[in-house]
């Protein structure tokens, strides 16, 4: 079983989120939002800092590792379905950011076990918690 440590399971969980294609990355502060799709991206750290895309592309986003303090995966019931993600959290329990499965039903709106299967592998892999902290 993987065993976790403080100073690398922030980036260790942002690099499997990303291995998954259609996943969205949400940031929303105030009136703004930005969505970046999963596919094709990368991952890199240098000091508290954790880049996800490429800093010279179209599209990148910084996160500042200190600041996160908690994941928590979400299990969300709609009206016509559930909603899977992992949101992570500042130490005001401000929400920094979303990582929002996508593209988890097929046009009958039946929840595509493949898709439901990779939610479940990366809750198994971090301990089967809701909440992890950092």
């Amino acid at each position: 079983m993987w065993k976790p440590t403080y100073s690398n399971m922030l980036n260790e969980l942002l690099s499997d989120i990303i291995k998954i294609n259609d996943i969205l990355l949400i940031v929303r502060t105030g009136g703004a939002i930005i969505e970046m799709r999963s596919n094709s991206i990368k991952l890199k750290q240098k000091d508290n800092w954790i880049t996800i895309g490429d800093n010279d592309g179209p599209c990148h986003m910084h996160v500042d590792s200190s600041t996160v303090s908690k994941a928590q995966f979400i299990t969300e019931q709609k009206e016509d379905r559930t909603s899977y993600s992992i949101r992570f959290f500042d130490k005001e329990e401000q929400k920094l950011m979303s990582a929002v499965f996508s593209k988890m039903y097929d046009e009958e709106m039946n929840l595509k076990p493949e898709r439901k299967k990779l939610y479940d592998e990366l809750f198994k892999k971090y301990g089967s918690r809701e909440t992890i902290t950092f």
